[in-house]
Protein backbone atom coordinates (compact mmCIF):
# COMPACT_ATOMS: atom_id res chain seq x y z
CA UNK A 1 0.00 0.00 0.00
CA UNK A 2 1.39 3.15 -1.24
CA UNK A 3 0.63 6.00 1.16
CA UNK A 4 1.30 9.77 0.19
CA UNK A 5 2.24 12.51 2.89
CA UNK A 6 -0.03 14.58 0.81
CA UNK A 7 -1.33 14.94 -2.42
CA UNK A 8 -3.22 17.50 -4.58
CA UNK A 9 -7.02 16.66 -5.64
CA UNK A 10 -7.02 17.64 -9.71
CA UNK A 11 -9.57 16.49 -11.76
CA UNK A 12 -10.12 17.12 -15.47
CA UNK A 13 -11.71 20.30 -14.95
CA UNK A 14 -8.77 21.43 -14.00
CA UNK A 15 -6.12 19.78 -16.62
CA UNK A 16 -8.94 21.29 -19.29
CA UNK A 17 -8.59 25.00 -17.97
CA UNK A 18 -4.47 24.74 -17.80
CA UNK A 19 -4.20 22.64 -21.33
CA UNK A 20 -7.30 26.32 -22.45
CA UNK A 21 -4.38 28.93 -21.79
CA UNK A 22 -1.33 27.34 -23.43
CA UNK A 23 -4.12 27.27 -26.35
CA UNK A 24 -3.99 30.79 -26.13
CA UNK A 25 -0.96 34.05 -26.52
CA UNK A 26 -1.37 35.35 -22.98
CA UNK A 27 0.74 33.59 -20.58
CA UNK A 28 0.72 36.21 -17.93
CA UNK A 29 -1.23 38.21 -16.14
CA UNK A 30 -4.13 38.28 -18.34
CA UNK A 31 -8.08 36.87 -17.60
CA UNK A 32 -7.00 33.86 -15.88
CA UNK A 33 -5.40 35.81 -12.95
CA UNK A 34 -8.21 38.18 -12.72
CA UNK A 35 -10.68 35.12 -12.70
CA UNK A 36 -9.05 33.77 -10.06
CA UNK A 37 -8.56 36.47 -7.76
CA UNK A 38 -12.99 37.25 -8.02
CA UNK A 39 -13.09 33.73 -6.54
CA UNK A 40 -10.82 34.02 -4.08
CA UNK A 41 -12.12 37.69 -2.57
CA UNK A 42 -16.13 36.30 -2.79
CA UNK A 43 -15.02 33.05 -1.14
CA UNK A 44 -13.23 35.16 1.57
CA UNK A 45 -15.96 37.55 1.39
CA UNK A 46 -13.78 40.47 0.82
CA UNK A 47 -13.06 43.67 -1.94
CA UNK A 48 -9.89 43.03 -3.10
CA UNK A 49 -7.79 40.17 -3.84
CA UNK A 50 -4.30 40.34 -5.76
CA UNK A 51 -2.75 37.09 -6.67
CA UNK A 52 1.12 36.53 -6.20
CA UNK A 53 3.57 34.08 -6.44
CA UNK A 54 3.80 32.60 -3.28
CA UNK A 55 2.38 32.78 0.23
CA UNK A 56 5.27 34.16 1.46
CA UNK A 57 5.30 36.55 -1.02
CA UNK A 58 1.60 37.44 -0.15
CA UNK A 59 3.04 37.85 3.48
CA UNK A 60 5.83 39.99 2.80
CA UNK A 61 3.50 42.54 0.19
CA UNK A 62 1.00 42.75 3.78
CA UNK A 63 3.88 43.69 5.74
CA UNK A 64 4.78 46.24 3.11
CA UNK A 65 1.49 47.64 2.82
CA UNK A 66 1.44 47.91 6.36
CA UNK A 67 4.61 49.92 5.92
CA UNK A 68 6.68 47.87 8.34
CA UNK A 69 10.42 49.48 8.54
CA UNK A 70 13.33 48.82 9.72
CA UNK A 71 13.18 48.31 14.28
CA UNK A 72 9.65 47.73 13.93
CA UNK A 73 8.29 45.25 15.62
CA UNK A 74 5.58 42.76 14.65
CA UNK A 75 3.96 40.54 17.70
CA UNK A 76 3.52 37.60 15.78
CA UNK A 77 3.62 33.14 16.90
CA UNK A 78 7.11 31.47 17.25
CA UNK A 79 5.11 27.84 16.15
CA UNK A 80 4.27 28.57 12.78
CA UNK A 81 6.42 27.52 9.72
CA UNK A 82 9.45 30.03 9.69
CA UNK A 83 7.73 32.22 6.45
CA UNK A 84 5.47 33.97 8.94
CA UNK A 85 8.45 35.60 10.75
CA UNK A 86 10.86 35.48 8.11
CA UNK A 87 8.80 38.36 5.40
CA UNK A 88 9.69 40.65 8.93
CA UNK A 89 13.63 40.14 8.51
CA UNK A 90 13.26 41.03 4.96
CA UNK A 91 12.23 44.80 5.96
CA UNK A 92 14.28 44.37 9.12
CA UNK A 93 11.68 44.27 11.11
CA UNK A 94 12.06 42.29 14.67
CA UNK A 95 9.05 39.64 15.03
CA UNK A 96 8.29 40.06 18.50
CA UNK A 97 7.13 36.47 19.74
CA UNK A 98 4.32 35.50 22.43
CA UNK A 99 3.58 31.99 22.97
CA UNK A 100 0.86 29.87 21.89
CA UNK A 101 -3.39 28.36 23.32
CA UNK A 102 -2.05 25.01 24.59
CA UNK A 103 -5.74 24.22 22.97
CA UNK A 104 -5.24 25.14 18.90
CA UNK A 105 -1.67 26.63 18.57
CA UNK A 106 -2.79 29.95 17.92
CA UNK A 107 -1.15 33.33 19.39
CA UNK A 108 -2.29 33.67 22.98
CA UNK A 109 -4.48 36.95 22.62
CA UNK A 110 -3.63 37.73 26.76
CA UNK A 111 0.04 37.45 25.95
CA UNK A 112 -0.09 39.56 23.02
CA UNK A 113 -2.20 42.21 25.43
CA UNK A 114 0.03 41.92 27.87
CA UNK A 115 3.17 42.26 25.41
CA UNK A 116 1.62 45.39 23.68
CA UNK A 117 0.67 47.24 26.92
CA UNK A 118 4.08 46.59 28.49
CA UNK A 119 5.88 47.57 25.26
CA UNK A 120 3.74 50.54 25.29
CA UNK A 121 4.57 51.56 28.62
CA UNK A 122 8.45 51.27 27.78
CA UNK A 123 8.94 48.32 29.47
CA UNK A 124 10.92 45.64 26.84
CA UNK A 125 11.32 42.89 28.79
CA UNK A 126 9.71 41.06 25.95
CA UNK A 127 12.36 41.98 23.48
CA UNK A 128 14.63 38.90 22.76
CA UNK A 129 18.39 39.05 24.26
CA UNK A 130 20.14 40.32 21.46
CA UNK A 131 19.37 41.80 17.79
CA UNK A 132 16.99 44.27 19.06
CA UNK A 133 19.22 47.10 19.93
CA UNK A 134 17.53 49.36 18.09
CA UNK A 135 13.84 48.64 17.99
CA UNK A 136 10.93 51.18 17.25
CA UNK A 137 7.75 50.25 18.48
CA UNK A 138 4.95 48.11 17.90
CA UNK A 139 3.78 48.36 14.83
CA UNK A 140 1.33 45.12 14.05
CA UNK A 141 0.12 42.05 14.95
CA UNK A 142 0.44 38.59 12.64
CA UNK A 143 -1.55 36.19 13.46
CA UNK A 144 -1.25 32.77 12.14
CA UNK A 145 -4.67 30.20 11.53
CA UNK A 146 -2.41 27.06 12.79
CA UNK A 147 -3.26 24.18 10.50
CA UNK A 148 -6.13 25.26 9.61
CA UNK A 149 -7.93 26.97 12.73
CA UNK A 150 -8.76 30.71 12.72
CA UNK A 151 -7.08 32.25 15.50
CA UNK A 152 -9.01 34.37 18.14
CA UNK A 153 -9.93 37.61 16.00
CA UNK A 154 -12.46 38.94 18.31
CA UNK A 155 -9.54 39.30 21.06
CA UNK A 156 -6.82 39.99 18.35
CA UNK A 157 -9.39 42.86 16.46
CA UNK A 158 -9.83 44.43 20.04
CA UNK A 159 -6.28 44.68 21.10
CA UNK A 160 -5.25 46.07 17.52
CA UNK A 161 -8.31 48.76 17.44
CA UNK A 162 -7.09 49.68 21.06
CA UNK A 163 -3.41 50.38 20.17
CA UNK A 164 -3.82 52.02 16.81
CA UNK A 165 -1.56 48.61 15.28
CA UNK A 166 -2.31 47.11 12.00
CA UNK A 167 -3.83 43.26 11.71
CA UNK A 168 -2.71 40.77 9.66
CA UNK A 169 -3.86 36.93 9.36
CA UNK A 170 -1.50 34.21 7.97
CA UNK A 171 -4.97 32.68 6.48
CA UNK A 172 -1.72 30.04 4.64
CA UNK A 173 -3.15 27.18 5.90
CA UNK A 174 -6.84 27.99 6.22
CA UNK A 175 -8.97 28.55 3.20
CA UNK A 176 -12.54 27.55 3.87
CA UNK A 177 -12.49 28.03 6.93
CA UNK A 178 -14.68 29.87 9.28
CA UNK A 179 -14.57 31.97 12.39
CA UNK A 180 -18.12 32.73 13.95
CA UNK A 181 -19.42 31.60 10.47
CA UNK A 182 -16.98 34.23 9.00
CA UNK A 183 -14.41 33.42 6.35
CA UNK A 184 -11.00 32.69 7.28
CA UNK A 185 -9.14 35.67 5.41
CA UNK A 186 -11.64 38.72 6.17
CA UNK A 187 -10.29 39.83 9.63
CA UNK A 188 -8.22 42.51 9.90
CA UNK A 189 -6.32 45.09 7.60
CA UNK A 190 -5.37 42.32 5.03
CA UNK A 191 -4.60 38.38 4.75
CA UNK A 192 -2.62 36.12 3.26
CA UNK A 193 -3.53 32.05 1.45
CA UNK A 194 -1.45 30.01 0.07
CA UNK A 195 -1.65 27.42 -2.70
CA UNK A 196 1.29 24.27 -2.70
CA UNK A 197 0.28 21.41 -3.02
CA UNK A 198 -0.89 20.38 0.24
CA UNK A 199 -3.34 22.84 0.13
CA UNK A 200 -6.99 23.18 0.11
CA UNK A 201 -6.84 24.68 -3.29
CA UNK A 202 -3.59 24.52 -5.21
CA UNK A 203 -1.82 26.26 -8.15
CA UNK A 204 1.63 24.86 -7.92
CA UNK A 205 3.18 27.36 -6.24
CA UNK A 206 1.04 30.96 -5.76
CA UNK A 207 -0.83 33.19 -2.92
CA UNK A 208 -2.92 36.01 -2.61
CA UNK A 209 -3.11 39.09 -0.55
CA UNK A 210 -6.75 40.05 0.51
CA UNK A 211 -8.00 42.79 2.06
CA UNK A 212 -10.77 45.26 2.22
CA UNK A 213 -8.75 48.16 1.96
CA UNK A 214 -8.27 49.87 -1.67
CA UNK A 215 -5.00 51.56 -0.52
CA UNK A 216 -3.43 47.93 0.19
CA UNK A 217 -4.66 46.63 -2.61
CA UNK A 218 -3.20 49.35 -5.01
CA UNK A 219 -0.23 49.09 -3.62
CA UNK A 220 0.49 45.37 -3.19
CA UNK A 221 -0.84 45.24 -6.95
CA UNK A 222 2.15 47.70 -7.96
CA UNK A 223 4.37 45.78 -5.40
CA UNK A 224 4.02 42.28 -7.01
CA UNK A 225 4.56 43.92 -10.65
CA UNK A 226 7.92 45.48 -10.31
CA UNK A 227 6.61 48.69 -8.64
CA UNK A 228 4.19 49.47 -11.46
CA UNK A 229 1.54 51.29 -9.90
CA UNK A 230 -2.16 52.22 -11.84
CA UNK A 231 -1.31 54.76 -14.78
CA UNK A 232 2.02 54.13 -15.23
CA UNK A 233 3.43 53.53 -18.21
CA UNK A 234 5.80 50.75 -20.29
CA UNK A 235 9.24 50.51 -17.89
CA UNK A 236 7.71 52.97 -15.46
CA UNK A 237 7.97 52.30 -11.77
CA UNK A 238 6.62 54.31 -9.52
CA UNK A 239 7.76 52.05 -6.13
CA UNK A 240 10.96 49.60 -5.98
CA UNK A 241 8.98 46.42 -6.29
CA UNK A 242 9.47 42.50 -6.67
CA UNK A 243 8.42 39.63 -9.54
CA UNK A 244 5.68 38.52 -7.63
CA UNK A 245 3.39 37.88 -10.34
CA UNK A 246 1.29 34.80 -10.52
CA UNK A 247 1.51 33.08 -14.55
CA UNK A 248 -1.80 32.23 -16.43
CA UNK A 249 -1.52 28.63 -16.18
CA UNK A 250 -1.35 28.56 -12.47
CA UNK A 251 -3.95 31.23 -12.09
CA UNK A 252 -6.56 29.12 -14.43
CA UNK A 253 -5.94 25.67 -12.18
CA UNK A 254 -6.73 27.54 -8.99
CA UNK A 255 -10.22 28.90 -10.48
CA UNK A 256 -10.76 25.68 -11.55
CA UNK A 257 -10.03 24.14 -8.19
CA UNK A 258 -12.26 27.01 -6.23
CA UNK A 259 -15.63 26.09 -8.44
CA UNK A 260 -14.65 23.00 -6.30
CA UNK A 261 -14.47 23.95 -3.16
CA UNK A 262 -16.81 22.89 -1.48
CA UNK A 263 -15.98 19.35 -2.44
CA UNK A 264 -12.69 19.46 -1.59
CA UNK A 265 -13.58 21.00 1.55
CA UNK A 266 -16.03 18.12 2.42
CA UNK A 267 -13.34 15.87 1.06
CA UNK A 268 -10.82 16.52 3.19
CA UNK A 269 -13.50 16.61 6.57
CA UNK A 270 -14.26 12.91 5.67
CA UNK A 271 -10.65 12.18 5.45
CA UNK A 272 -10.53 13.89 8.79
CA UNK A 273 -13.46 12.48 10.27
CA UNK A 274 -12.26 8.53 9.61
CA UNK A 275 -9.01 9.98 11.40
CA UNK A 276 -11.00 10.98 14.30
CA UNK A 277 -12.75 7.14 14.16
CA UNK A 278 -9.80 5.44 13.55
CA UNK A 279 -7.53 6.88 16.46
CA UNK A 280 -10.25 7.06 18.94
CA UNK A 281 -9.25 3.79 20.56
CA UNK A 282 -5.68 4.84 20.54
CA UNK A 283 -4.29 5.86 24.04
CA UNK A 284 -0.50 7.99 24.55
CA UNK A 285 -2.04 10.79 21.80
CA UNK A 286 -4.32 13.79 21.51
CA UNK A 287 -7.07 14.31 18.32
CA UNK A 288 -6.84 17.02 17.10
CA UNK A 289 -9.74 19.19 18.55
CA UNK A 290 -11.97 22.04 17.11
CA UNK A 291 -12.20 25.41 18.61
CA UNK A 292 -16.13 26.13 19.24
CA UNK A 293 -15.67 29.72 17.72
CA UNK A 294 -14.12 27.59 14.44
CA UNK A 295 -17.80 26.91 13.11
CA UNK A 296 -16.21 25.82 9.96
CA UNK A 297 -12.86 23.77 9.22
CA UNK A 298 -10.91 24.27 6.50
CA UNK A 299 -8.83 20.77 7.29
CA UNK A 300 -5.12 21.73 5.85
CA UNK A 301 -3.36 18.77 7.93
CA UNK A 302 -3.65 16.10 10.31
CA UNK A 303 -1.82 16.73 13.41
CA UNK A 304 -1.96 14.65 16.37
CA UNK A 305 0.13 15.23 19.88
CA UNK A 306 2.10 12.65 21.75
CA UNK A 307 2.42 11.88 25.03
CA UNK A 308 5.71 12.88 26.22
CA UNK A 309 6.80 9.52 26.95
CA UNK A 310 6.03 8.02 24.27
CA UNK A 311 9.47 8.76 21.85
CA UNK A 312 8.65 10.87 18.55
CA UNK A 313 11.54 10.02 16.61
CA UNK A 314 11.04 5.94 17.56
CA UNK A 315 7.82 5.85 16.78
CA UNK A 316 8.28 7.70 13.13
CA UNK A 317 11.12 5.30 12.54
CA UNK A 318 8.78 2.34 12.73
CA UNK A 319 5.99 4.29 10.61
CA UNK A 320 8.17 4.50 8.09
CA UNK A 321 9.73 0.81 7.97
CA UNK A 322 5.63 0.34 7.46
CA UNK A 323 6.35 2.91 4.59
CA UNK A 324 4.15 5.23 6.25
CA UNK A 325 5.41 8.84 5.74
CA UNK A 326 4.68 11.14 8.83
CA UNK A 327 6.44 14.74 9.88
CA UNK A 328 6.97 16.51 12.72
CA UNK A 329 4.99 19.87 12.85
CA UNK A 330 6.16 22.96 13.68
CA UNK A 331 9.18 22.85 15.25
CA UNK A 332 8.99 26.60 17.09
CA UNK A 333 10.63 29.47 15.07
CA UNK A 334 12.92 31.04 18.12
CA UNK A 335 14.40 27.73 18.08
CA UNK A 336 15.96 27.50 14.54
CA UNK A 337 19.59 28.21 14.12
CA UNK A 338 19.46 31.49 12.81
CA UNK A 339 17.20 32.37 15.06
CA UNK A 340 18.64 31.52 17.70
CA UNK A 341 22.17 33.40 16.39
CA UNK A 342 20.28 36.54 15.76
CA UNK A 343 18.23 36.98 18.85
CA UNK A 344 19.54 34.85 21.39
CA UNK A 345 16.80 32.27 22.24
CA UNK A 346 17.05 29.65 24.29
CA UNK A 347 14.67 26.28 24.84
CA UNK A 348 12.24 27.37 27.96
CA UNK A 349 11.41 31.13 26.23
CA UNK A 350 8.19 30.04 25.31
CA UNK A 351 7.26 27.09 26.70
CA UNK A 352 3.52 26.00 25.28
CA UNK A 353 5.07 26.44 21.69
CA UNK A 354 8.29 24.07 22.49
CA UNK A 355 6.04 21.71 24.15
CA UNK A 356 3.58 21.26 21.10
CA UNK A 357 6.99 20.95 18.94
CA UNK A 358 8.04 17.90 20.58
CA UNK A 359 4.92 16.35 20.51
CA UNK A 360 3.17 17.29 17.72
CA UNK A 361 2.81 14.40 14.73
CA UNK A 362 1.32 15.10 10.92
CA UNK A 363 0.01 11.92 9.48
CA UNK A 364 -0.61 11.28 5.92
CA UNK A 365 -3.41 13.58 4.62
CA UNK A 366 -5.39 14.83 2.07
CA UNK A 367 -8.66 15.19 0.24
CA UNK A 368 -7.70 11.68 -1.95
CA UNK A 369 -6.70 9.38 1.01
CA UNK A 370 -8.93 6.51 0.92
CA UNK A 371 -10.84 5.33 3.66
CA UNK A 372 -8.79 1.74 3.56
CA UNK A 373 -5.41 3.76 4.08
CA UNK A 374 -6.49 6.25 6.93
CA UNK A 375 -7.82 2.72 9.05
CA UNK A 376 -4.02 0.90 8.32
CA UNK A 377 -2.55 3.99 9.60
CA UNK A 378 -4.60 3.94 12.37
CA UNK A 379 -3.97 0.39 13.06
CA UNK A 380 -0.57 0.60 12.66
CA UNK A 381 -0.28 3.55 15.04
CA UNK A 382 -2.09 1.43 17.68
CA UNK A 383 0.13 -1.37 17.33
CA UNK A 384 3.32 0.30 17.09
CA UNK A 385 2.29 2.75 20.38
CA UNK A 386 0.93 -0.48 22.37
CA UNK A 387 4.61 -2.07 21.40
CA UNK A 388 6.51 0.81 22.12
CA UNK A 389 4.34 0.96 26.10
Amino acid sequence: MEISMSAPDISDKEREAVAAVLRTPRLSMGPQVERFEAAVAKAAGVEHAVAVSSGTAALHLCIRAAGIREGALVVTTPFSFVASANVMLYERAIPLFVDVEPSTGNIDPQQVRLAVSDMSAGKSGWLPRSGAEHAGEVKAILAVDVFGQPADYDALGEIASEFGLNLIEDASEALGSQYRDQAAGSFGDAAAFAFYPNKQVTTGEGGMVVSNRQDWAERVQALRNQGRAAGDGWLQHSLPGYNYRLDEMSAALGWAQMERLDELLAKRAQVAQWYQEALGPVSGIELPQVAASTTRMGWFVYVIRLDPSIDRATLMQVLADREIPSRNYFGPIHLQSYMVERYGYQPGDFPIAEDLGRRSLALPFSGVMPHEQVEFVGAALKEIIDGLG
